[in-house]
């Protein structure tokens, strides 16, 4: 008995659990069948929301993509405005300092002919200045030299002079021979 019972315990179980099995089927077929239309369901309910939700999103997207585009051309307008008012302003401020240049350039210039006449002007005072101590020096060398030759001329004079015969006082005359007596 102990190998038929081998075969029967099993076979007695495999019958039983097909019995279960058969009968269980059709039902979790049921199961199954009602699972499937229900993920169905909520497949197409979520496909359904999530097409929605495109839809809404892609509504807000474009809204949000025109609201940017607005923005966008308002904050362009304003930078090319803002931009076109710091170009006058940069023209306004350039023509400004071309006139003060301008206006410097000229003053520059006019400084610059006075400034050579007076330089001209001070050439010349100096150059007469010098000519003037010029002729100071030569007429005082001019003095130096007259005098010099009045000295030269009165000493060759005098040493003529001393050495002249007619200056010379003629030797006394030898006393008188009667008086010499006398003396004596």
């Amino acid at each position: 008995m102990k190998k038929w019972m081998y075969v029967i315990f099993p076979a007695v179980m495999l019958a039983g659990f097909l019995v279960i099995y058969f009968t269980h089927a059709k039902e979790s077929e049921a199961r199954e069948a009602q699972h499937a239309k229900r993920i169905a369901d909520e497949q197409a309910a979520v496909a359904k929301k999530k097409k929605e939700a495109e839809d809404k999103a892609a509504k807000d997207a474009k809204d949000r993509q025109e609201a940017n585009a607005k923005e966008m051309a308002d904050k362009e307008a304003a930078r090319i405005a803002k931009q076109a008012a710091a170009d006058k302003e940069v023209r306004d401020q350039t023509d400004a300092f071309l006139t003060r240049i301008d206006k410097a350039s000229k003053d520059v210039a006019k400084l610059e002919i006075d400034l050579d006449a007076i330089r001209k002007e001070k050439d010349k005072l100096s150059r007469e200045s010098f000519d003037a101590a010029k002729k100071v020096e030569l007429a005082r060398i001019a003095k130096r030299t007259a005098e010099l030759e009045i000295q030269r001329m009165t000493d060759m004079v005098q040493k003529r002079t001393q050495e002249s015969f007619l200056l010379r006082l003629p030797p006394p005359p030898p006393p008188p021979p009667a008086q010499a007596a006398q003396k004596r």
